[in-house]
């Protein structure tokens, strides 16, 4: 089973009870791939190909693209690692100096899009920016 292999942090939950989401890359939406996901969460999966169509734009609406990636990216090479380790080292770094406020704030954001997406009713969105 994949929370074995892949996700062993997930052994100790119901996985029935959670929602896996994941982009439209090529690797993601491979068939082996989907079918792997769906015989682990059901229902429950939101992807290209799944029984939950991915969200078009959903890049607005994700956190972990919309700021999580960017920002840990900008800090981990700010200082140009040259090589495996302290690229790690600054990628450990980085994840453990984030704070709690400023999660706070990146769901304050995100609530911020759900809400405007619920209020046009899911229908495709003009450029919009947030600010933190």
């Amino acid at each position: 089973m994949i929370t074995n292999c892949f996700i062993p942090e997930l052994n100790n939950h119901d996985v029935q009870e959670l929602w896996f989401q994941q982009d439209g890359a090529t690797s993601h939406t491979a068939r082996a791939t989907i079918d792997l996901f769906k015989d682990t969460f059901g229902d429950c999966l939101i992807s290209h190909f799944g029984p939950v169509n991915w969200l078009p734009r959903s890049c607005d609406l994700t956190p972990i693209d919309y700021f999580l990636w960017s920002y840990v990216k900008s800090l981990v090479y700010a200082d140009k690692p040259q090589t495996l380790d302290p690229l790690e080292d600054n990628i450990r770094r980085v994840i453990a100096d984030i704070r709690s406020q400023m999660l706070e704030k990146v769901i304050e954001n995100w609530t911020s899009r759900l809400d405007y997406i619920r209020g046009i009713r899911g229908s495709p969105m003009p450029e919009i920016i947030f600010k933190m």
